[in-house]
């Protein structure tokens, strides 16, 4: 598989919901009030109840193991920077552009530009996803 600098992956559209973030909190055993008590969370430089950083970097995981289903499990990397929350009720957007790609015997790693895109167009997370494909 040859990736040339500039591919964009297929983009990710996810609505995160309050659902979504208490199951996420029962599966990683992490009950901070700032995900699940709406109260507590009123309170707090936020306002209101904010999802899991680690569910939404599921996302970006989802967006790179349906374009490389293979490679991304065995290779995959993320260096990322979680910079404003994501609220229960938002869509974001998930997406992905190679900026760099760097051939090694046997294999090229390519380097992502990965964000995942609020609803007002400010990204929540920025940062590079790295997965290492054969060589065509």
């Amino acid at each position: 598989m040859t990736i040339q600098v500039g591919h964009r992956l297929a983009e990710v559209t996810k609505e995160v919901t309050q659902d979504q973030v208490q199951a996420y909190a029962e599966a990683a055993g992490d009950f901070n009030p700032i995900h699940l008590d709406e109260r507590y969370a009123a309170g707090t430089q936020f306002g209101r109840r904010i999802a899991h950083g680690m569910l939404v970097l599921a996302f970006v995981s989802e967006m790179m193991s349906t374009a490389f289903p293979r490679e991304w499990p065995s290779s995959g990397r993320l260096k990322v920077r979680l910079k404003a929350p994501v609220y229960p009720g938002e869509r974001v957007r998930v997406t992905g552009e190679a900026v760099a790609a760097t051939d090694e015997p046997g294999r090229r790693w390519v380097e992502y530009r990965i964000a995942v895109i609020k609803p007002d167009g400010s990204e929540a997370v920025s940062g590079q996803a790295f997965v290492a494909l054969k060589p065509a």
